[in-house]
């Protein structure tokens, strides 16, 4: 079972990610005022993916329900509690690739390849959620990271205080620190 928290937490970790909304009423999460996911007073998620992806969607899970416009399909609808958390972080990553401008989406795609040690000059014993973390937003060496400070780079969805430390150690090692904040 998939709660709205662990929705949210997967939505705002995409680059760019806004949330719209009040409780009770329906949360909706966007990139550049583009809706890519939602969820109603009824607990049912709102994805918003290319029409091939939806039909994925529906055969995997029998309470899904197709969504249409006037002439074109839109996305489904699904109880969260009938899709499990992996499953679902797979589907929204997938929407908000659909939905995201071009150059950000490709910028985000090129992180599911991203592998310790091979982005720019961040130390491979960062790992590779970190790394994949970094590359999805923009960083690629250490004097970009010398540009942030340790609460910004704890934000990252997959950067631990492992990698901050290892970090750390890396930037000392070239004399330079996290920026203070």
């Amino acid at each position: 079972m998939t709660t709205l928290a662990q929705l949210r937490t997967t939505a705002l970790s995409l680059p760019e990610t806004v949330e719209r909304g009040a409780r009770p009423g329906p949360v909706t999460f966007t990139v550049h005022d583009r809706e890519f996911a939602s969820v109603d007073p009824d607990n049912r998620v709102r994805l918003h993916l290319p029409a091939a992806e939806a039909e994925q969607v529906c055969a995997e899970h029998p309470t899904a329900e197709r969504l249409t416009g006037e002439t074109t399909a839109t996305g489904v609808l699904v109880p969260l509690r009938d899709i499990n958390g992996q499953q679902l972080n797979h589907w929204v990553r997938r929407a908000w690739l659909a939905h995201a401008p071009e150059p950000l989406a490709a910028r985000v795609a090129a992180t599911g390849t991203a592998a310790p040690g091979q982005v720019g000059d961040l130390p491979r014993a960062i790992g590779r959620p970190a790394t994949r973390a970094l590359a999805g937003a923009g960083i690629s060496t250490l004097a970009q990271v010398a540009d942030l400070t340790a609460a910004e780079l704890a934000a990252l969805h997959g950067v631990g205080p492992k990698a901050v430390r290892i970090l750390r150690e890396a930037l000392a090692a070239t004399g330079r620190t996290l920026r203070d904040g």
